[in-house]
């Protein structure tokens, strides 16, 4: 820009210069300096990329990279351009002279001194700018790769008849482009007029006009722009209002049109529209009428139209023609939101069904033996027997496993069984010393899985461990059991060089191991280790002797770091899982594609529609981007992470989600097809309880199909509070092996029950089918309670339990001394029209630190019971407690076995049972839970020697005589069954 000349110059003065090796000093730190942060930066990159390389997903990183560069670039490059041309402009255009007037006298004195760097300050604005504008805009990658790749929905919506596609791809690109727009004629607007002011251009106090020509024509184009770019945000928001959110009915995240949007908002968005054009135009003719005139007073009618049209007329039309007729005015929007709402959450093929709540069997000894063939019940809760788990099957303190356990499903006998299983991984805070040797080269995995029937439990109250020890052994056959990635391994480790490493222990001693999974960042090269002692911040890496050829580096070890960091447009599960597969140690991890542009589909927020008891106490249990609104989701994408090589893959599961398709153009190769799962894989794959969580929310409105129903608000269901414990929060979905009333077998579901919103008792029971490969797989199956009766619910249930005075007297027993009692997760299952509730409940007793199955509670028909098994529990609730027949004597035998009181070895083992009997009695008083398990195995083995000799004896008294058990039994109740 020329100058327009300087001013006489003041005296110099001259300011001592440093001294030479002052300034060599101060240049090599400044070099310093810039070296180290360009080497920072290059760190991350290099790091990221390696990591990315390592894992095979190269293609992600480099896709995701030249997007962001590209997209920094372009838009920085176009608001540097625009920004800089109008200043650039408005220097051009300044008048020749300026008035001499105190105004212009100030402003001397600063175009004086930014005279000299005039070049300079403009490429420093111009830079600044384009630097804000390119980083905000790299990160509009994905609005921009769904936008260049998106596919068909092959639905349209009902307003305006466009595809889905266009709100869930499109809209959001064009009003990014909008903003940006925006953006860059808001800047220009004040750069230009800061410039036309400082150089007269504009004048505030001087005399005479206001403005040059030049400036007016100048400024008056710049916000024509800024007007006709409101013209087009009017035209969009018109499209908008089809996945706009609003309250309605209590209903928060209402989205789509409503009477009001289709017949007052739409309507005003086009006039307006028709406005702003018209005011734009106005602007654009200063250029030849240099007055500020009618562009004015078309900007006022525009801002006033917006006012009355775009916000009173609405207002009058709300209160006027939609309140006093509601019903009949919001019927038709709001079964298009039921429709699209239901469509989008996949719960549109939802079956809901009438059920009564009340058996109609009278004769309750009929469905003793129903209850098995209906439900496996598991009494194993996983978020209890954690620690029993660590007790018994820690072995060594530096294992550890999660605070909720998972449950599978495995064959045992040809049987599928329900089955609750964690890996012992690593724990670094019970290793015996911790230094950067062991926390980093020699404690690096963990080893093994232990698993337990769901089902039962031993005397003593303890897992049925069907996979156990160290290496573990049992029912899972053989399998690589290091696992070097797990739910717990949040730190790095550096493996496969000279350092060993301790694979386990046992009576031998320590056993040692060298990573070979192949996974992971060589660190054979400087610039390598250079890069991580810088990322992680420790210079150990560089010049350790522990680390040499062969030397691997291992971090991001999280299953759901992994899955997110291979798949950044997929939001994860919280709940990761493990599952022993073709010999491997895999976890299963769901990803949902989501988008909030689907027309009228109302919004939820996922870390509150996936919030309970569990993810209240349990980080890991939170879904990955828990703060993301989604108004559609689809569990796309089944991955699997190889506990000991760390391998990631991606199975399209959903093959008909547009999203996923989209994602799948933008980065081909990365998710392999659905028929790429192995039938061991299929085996243990489920259905994903944060997107269950999800559906059950939207279920408790959106269960209703018409509009007049749901606006009365009048079947409007809430998921209960969790009654075993005092979180407030939600009670969680059960995994559970039971058959519904129109289900010929049992399956594997997902179970969960609703109350009336606001009340405690049970309105609604659901249950979706959740064993992937089967036909039933997904079906979602709601009983829908009657209105007019009461059926007790979770809550009142749990009460109930808590309120009879035998069962009130058996707690306080139990809670004796220093117990503690945890009560396990409520099942309910429905049998023959009522519904079967069963509760296992735990107690800490004495020097134990882990719980222990004591009691189960179950109800049926009003009839409780609170036995030490689950089978004399049920034999109690349905009366069906003696009825066992016993075999009949043969009439024409005249031989039989002697009394008991004449066998002696039968009246040793019935005296031995008492004492076993008594003994228990005493342990349980003082709640010493050890010896009166021991009592336990000592009556049991009473028993059975009785038995065994009074068998002895009628075998021996003749071959006509029939077996028969022994007539005493230890005084006082009867003994305890072991627990199944």
């Amino acid at each position: 820009m020329p100058d327009r000349g300087g001013g006489p110059t003041g005296p110099r003065i001259r300011v001592g210069r440093p001294s030479r090796r002052v300034r060599t000093l101060l240049m090599t730190l400044g070099v310093l300096a810039v070296l180290g942060m360009a080497f920072t930066m290059f760190a991350g990159f290099w790091t990221d990329w390696l990591w990315y390389r390592s894992v095979k997903y190269s293609s992600v990183f480099t896709t995701t990279l030249w997007t962001k560069i590209g997209l920094f670039f372009v838009f920085g490059l176009l608001m540097a351009l625009a920004v800089g041309f109008n200043i650039w402009l408005a220097h051009r255009l300044r008048p020749p002279l300026s008035a001499m007037s105190m105004e212009q006298q100030n402003l001397d004195r600063y175009r004086m001194s930014i005279a000299p760097y005039k070049k300079w300050l403009l490429i420093g604005i111009t830079a600044l700018v384009g630097l804000i504008a390119g980083a905000s805009a790299s990160g509009q990658w994905r609005t921009w790769l769904m936008w260049v790749n998106g596919v068909p929905f092959g639905q349209k919506d009902p307003q305006f008849q466009l595809d889905v596609s266009f709100y869930a791809f499109d809209l959001p690109w064009y009003r990014f482009l909008l903003g940006f727009g925006f953006a860059a004629a808001i800047l220009s607007v004040i750069a230009a007029a800061l410039t036309h002011y400082l150089y007269g251009g504009l004048r505030v106090t001087s005399p005479g006009a206001r403005a040059t020509a030049a400036a007016t024509g100048h400024l008056s184009v710049l916000i024509g722009v800024f007007v006709a770019l409101k013209a087009v945000a009017y035209w969009l928001d018109r499209y908008g209002l089809a996945v706009k959110s609003s309250d309605f009915r209590a209903t928060d995240n209402w989205t789509g049109l409503r009477y009001v949007d289709a017949n007052a908002y739409l309507p005003a968005k086009t006039i307006l529209f028709c406005i702003a054009v018209i005011c734009a135009l106005l602007f654009f003719a200063t250029l030849w009428r240099r007055t500020w005139q009618l562009p004015v007073i078309g900007f006022g009618l525009m801002v006033l139209s917006a006012i009355l049209i775009g916000g009173l007329y609405p207002a009058i039309v709300q209160k006027f023609q939609v309140q006093p007729n509601e019903q009949a005015k919001e019927a038709p929007y709001v079964e298009k939101n039921l429709e699209a709402t239901r469509k989008a959450y996949g719960i549109d093929g939802t079956k809901v069904t009438d059920y009564t709540g009340t058996s109609a069997t009278e004769d309750k000894t009929k469905l003793r033996d129903d209850v098995g063939s209906t439900a496996s019940i598991r009494i194993m809760d996983p978020n209890v027997v954690s620690p029993t788990f660590q007790q018994l099957q820690q072995i060594r303190n530096y294992y550890a496993f999660p605070t909720n356990l998972d449950v599978d499903r495995y064959s045992k006998d040809g049987k599928d069984q329900d089955t609750v299983l964690g890996l012992r991984e690593i724990n670094l805070a019970g290793i015996p010393k911790k230094n950067w040797i062991n926390n980093h080269f020699r404690y690096t995995h963990g080893y093994g899985v232990v698993a337990a029937e769901g089902t039962s439990a031993d005397a003593q109250g303890r897992p049925v461990f069907t996979e156990s020890d160290l290496p573990s052994k049992g029912s899972l056959g053989t399998y690589e059991q290091r696992v070097y990635y797990g739910e717990k391994t949040t730190t790095y480790s550096i493996v496969g060089g000279p350092q060993k490493e301790i694979d386990y222990s046992d009576d031998n001693g320590e056993k040692t191991t060298s990573y070979k999974g192949g996974s992971g960042v060589n660190l054979s090269s400087p610039v390598n280790r250079a890069a991580y002692a810088v990322a992680f911040g420790e210079p150990q890496i560089l010049y350790s002797g522990a680390i040499g050829e062969g030397s691997r580096v291992l971090y991001n070890r999280t299953p759901k770091e992994r899955v997110e960091a291979v798949a950044p447009w997929l939001t994860i599960d919280g709940d990761a899982y493990p599952a022993v597969v073709n010999g491997r140690i895999q976890w299963i991890v769901d990803a949902y594609t989501t988008t909030n542009g689907y027309p009228y589909s109302s919004r939820t927020t996922l870390g509150d529609t996936t919030a309970d008891s569990l993810t209240a106490t349990n980080d890991n249990r939170a879904v990955v981007a828990q703060q993301n609104q989604v108004n559609y989701i689809r569990n796309s994408v089944k991955a699997t992470v190889d506990a000991y090589s760390g391998q990631v893959n991606l199975y399209q599961w959903d093959t008909k989600d547009p999203v996923l398709k989209t994602w799948m153009k933008a980065f081909p190769d990365t998710v392999k097809p659905k028929s790429e799962i192995s039938q061991g894989l299929m085996d243990h794959l489920r259905y994903p309880q944060d997107l269950f969580k999800v559906q059950r929310e939207l279920l408790t409105r959106y269960h209703v199909k018409d509009a007049t129903t749901f606006l009365s608000g009048s079947e409007v269901w809430q998921v209960p509070d969790d009654p075993t414990n005092r979180s407030g929060s939600a009670v969680p979905p059960y995994y559970l092996s039971m058959k519904m009333p129109d289900q010929q077998a049992q399956a594997f579901s997902l179970t969960t029950t609703f109350t009336p919103n606001g009340r405690d008792n049970l309105s609604a029971f659901m249950a979706v089918d959740a064993e992937a490969g089967t036909d039933g797989y997904g079906k979602i199956r709601i009983l829908k309670l009657p209105t007019n009766t009461t059926v007790n619910g979770p809550k009142q249930v749990q009460s109930q339990f808590n309120s009879q005075e035998d069962i009130a007297e058996s707690i306080r027993l139990l809670r004796g001394g220093d117990s503690e009692v945890e009560y396990g997760n409520l099942l309910t299952v429905p049998l023959d029209g009522g519904l079967l509730y069963v509760e296992p409940v735990y107690v800490r007793g004495g020097g134990l630190k882990y719980p222990l199955l004591r009691k189960v509670l179950v109800t049926y028909g009003g009839e409780t019971a609170f036995e030490n098994t689950l089978e004399e529990a049920l034999d109690k609730v349905f009366g069906a407690e003696g009825t066992t027949p016993q075999p009949p004597e043969d009439e024409g035998d005249t031989t039989t076995p002697p009394p008991t009181s004449e066998n002696p070895t039968v009246q040793q083992a019935l005296e031995d049972a008492q004492k076993a009997f008594d003994a228990g009695q005493e342990a349980l008083k003082e709640n010493d839970w050890e010896a009166y398990g021991k009592a336990q195995k000592d009556l049991e083995d009473a028993l059975r020697r009785a038995e065994e000799a009074q068998a002895e004896a009628g075998d021996s008294g003749g071959a006509g005589g029939g077996e028969s058990k022994p007539s005493a039994a230890p005084s006082g109740s009867p003994s305890p069954k072991p627990s199944s």
